[in-house]
């Protein structure tokens, strides 16, 4: 008697189990597939997704990143570079105003360049889209780690881009760790797909301030985060 409705729940538990293991592992494979690509196609805009800085000097990721950006402006893929990334407590340096200098001193003019903030991807995207449109920019090379490139695609395209790969070809942070890097990608598109990236943000991040530059506001604002 009570075998039977057990090896029902086994069998029902088995399916459900199979069927979380096989979406995550297709979640897996677009990643790795996405961390591959190289658009060759012109855009309107170059995308750099912030990472950390060293008291207003790129760490090598973010440095990476910059480098890539720049090797594609100068190949004329695209005439606005747009740097993310907000900065942590005790920081004196947001990422944003670090790349910018960065570019600036590679030869970048200050007015293609458009800086936002953001602590997470979706705060990154979301405080730059205002001065896109201003623009009109959609088009976008995304220039992030490789294993990061299909959820940034993603989070650009939820907020009304055309995001075109482009991951940089020599990341620092593929150097060690690499799988670890991939695992928590694949959760959080696997769970960003399912509550959404915004909801994913507002659960990791909460109310987040984003520091905007001095030419975009004279405060910081604080918005809800987002995936």
């Amino acid at each position: 008697m009570i075998l039977g409705p057990l090896k029902l729940f086994l069998k029902l538990a088995s399916y459900v189990v199979g069927a979380i293991v096989l979406y995550f592992a297709f979640g897996f494979l677009q990643i790795w597939m996405t961390s591959h690509e190289r658009s060759v196609l012109p855009a309107q805009a170059i995308l750099v997704f912030g990472t950390t800085e060293n008291n207003g000097t790129p760490s090598p990721e973010l440095k990476a990143r910059l480098d890539q950006a720049l090797l594609l402006y100068r190949h004329h893929r695209a005439p606005w570079i747009v740097v993310t990334g907000g900065k942590l407590a005790g920081d004196t340096h947001t990422e944003a105003g670090v790349s910018a200098t960065y570019l600036e001193a590679h030869g970048v003019p200050a007015a293609q360049i458009i800086r936002g903030g953001g602590n997470d991807t979706w705060q990154n995207v979301t405080s730059v889209i205002d001065q896109m449109h201003q623009h009109n920019l959609t088009i976008v090379l995304t220039v992030t780690d490789p294993f990061h490139e299909y959820r940034a695609m993603a989070i650009a395209s939820d907020q009304g881009l055309t995001p075109l790969p482009a991951p940089v070809g020599n990341s620092k942070a593929t150097h060690s760790f690499l799988w670890w890097y991939y695992l928590r990608e694949t959760f959080a598109v696997g769970v960003g797909r399912l509550v959404g990236y915004h909801t994913l943000s507002q659960w990791t991040s909460g109310a987040t301030t984003i520091t905007l530059p001095p030419s975009q506001a004279t405060t910081t604002t604080t918005t809800p985060g987002a995936g």
